[in-house]
């Protein structure tokens, strides 16, 4: 579409006529409330709702928008634009103007100071955006909530034309008690966790095993195995499609397919450049180095990909020692994984990471001087540490032994720190805990108050 064509400045305003009636006539409908931690809005600035696609970032749109019509506000001044409809294909942010000009027509008769929060749905496809979003908050008053699936995009314009204007959450699929209220189950009270029945805890347990296997993803759930695996492949080609080859105009797309392919493949596993620039070239794939690192920043960038460094106060031996790679979601495992094993302790490590993200912690993993490992890191905004290692069964007293050992050496480099120990089940529990580590199934670290770190 060109709005500067002869016929075209009508058409869009049509359009947007269109998008604003279905915005306020269509029914909100019921949502599974999404929960951030923090405040989802912030007086005065723009909120920014960034994560991968299918994350549930619309839905939250819409939630936030059930929230003040149910306070009464009219859904005129709660419009909803998407601009991936493909009628606004081409637009720049000069055409906007049309969108407010119709806007204000319809809330003509609406009283002069009531208050507009626009919500726009992928908005960094419209060049210039972020100029626009400014002009809504100085000249129009407006409040504005803006979704995107590029962390690096929104960044850059909200670091240049919103300087201190925007507010960013950061939206993944459903945690495990979100999965739970989807699902209708029951949710038990944070202090009531230690003393559930063993009825309770299998339910639970049950639970966070089908979560594991099937993910987050909100339009996932409940499909046969089959469906949602065709379903997340089409998430991740899209993602590979739009949020990296379309949007960064990237050319090798034989590299980047075998990148993802064996990044989902090999979740929780270290990550070398080096490595895998030297496998591709011995398959006879051209690529350069530069070319790879590129790659999986974008792939970072759209949130298909998390990448966890190792602890350092170097620089220089954070940037030599390799990173440690997971899927967006446990989910994807499953889909990409050929080996044909469970992969449950996999799995179980990459929804720990989310969940970290999710608490908005700073997260690195820790290699001792000793050799040994501990999955993460966590730090709070206020300086708390907690380093934790995630093991699905550590009932057998070898296996125990060496993840308590690996806990001490880091607890002597990190003394400040507390230290925790997640397993798949009670029943993985190790038998002894040395004092100063806590060893819970991990149903009940995921539902534990969000205080521990904050």
């Amino acid at each position: 579409m060109d709005p500067k064509s002869n016929q075209a400045p009508e058409r869009l305003l049509r359009v947007f006529a269109e998008l604003l009636a279905s915005s306020a006539e269509t029914p909100l409908g019921a949502l599974t409330r999404r929960r951030t931690y923090g405040p989802s809005l912030f007086p005065g600035k723009a909120t920014a709702v960034i994560g991968m696609r299918r994350a549930g970032k619309t839905t939250f749109l819409h939630q936030l928008r059930g929230e003040q019509a149910s306070a009464g506000v009219s859904l005129e001044r709660l419009p909803y634009i998407s601009f991936e409809d493909e009628r606004l294909t081409g637009l720049d942010a000069s055409s906007l103007d049309g969108l407010l000009s119709v806007h204000r027509r319809r809330v003509a008769d609406e009283p002069a100071d009531a208050g507009v929060r626009w919500h726009f749905d992928e908005i960094q496809v419209v060049p210039g955006w972020e100029r626009f979003v400014r002009r809504l908050l100085d000249n129009e008053g407006a409040e504005v909530v803006v979704t995107g699936s590029s962390a690096a995009l929104l960044s850059k314009e909200i670091a240049t034309a919103l300087r201190g204007r925007a507010w960013k959450v950061l939206m993944h699929p459903f945690s495990f008690e979100e999965v739970l209220r989807h699902q209708n189950m029951a949710v038990p009270a944070p202090e009531a966790l230690a003393g559930l029945s063993a009825r309770s805890r299998a339910r639970l347990e049950r639970a966070l095993q089908g979560w594991l296997q099937a993910g987050g993803f909100p339009e996932a759930q409940g499909l046969d195995v089959e469906t949602r695996h065709r379903l997340l492949r089409d998430y991740v080609d899209v993602a590979m499609l739009r949020d990296v080859m379309e949007r960064h105009e990237v050319r090798n797309a034989t590299g980047l397919r075998w990148l993802v392919r064996h990044l989902l493949s090999n979740a929780a596993a270290s990550f070398s450049v080096e490595k895998f620039h030297a496998a591709l070239r011995s398959q006879g794939v051209s690529i350069s180095r530069d070319t790879v690192h590129q790659l999986l920043a974008h792939l970072v960038d759209c949130f298909l990909v998390r990448v966890v460094w190792m602890e350092s106060s170097s620089e220089r031996q954070r940037l030599v020692n390799p990173r440690k790679a997971y899927p967006a979601d446990a989910g994807l495992i499953p889909v990409f994984d050929r080996s044909g094993r469970a992969n449950t302790g996999h799995a179980l490590e990459t929804a720990v990471l989310v969940e970290l993200e999710r608490r908005g912690l700073d997260i690195t993993y820790v290699r001792t001087d000793e050799g040994f490992e501990v999955d993460f890191l966590a730090r709070s905004a206020s300086g708390e540490m907690e380093l934790i290692q995630v093991c699905a069964d550590s009932s057998d007293p070898a296996t125990a032994e060496r993840e308590m050992r690996a806990l001490a050496a880091a607890g002597e480099r990190f003394p400040a720190a507390r230290r925790s120990l997640l397993t798949l089940t009670r029943d993985g529990l190790p038998r002894e805990t040395p004092a100063g580590v806590t060893a819970m199934p991990a149903y009940e670290w995921f539902l534990a108050p969000s205080d521990r770190l904050e």
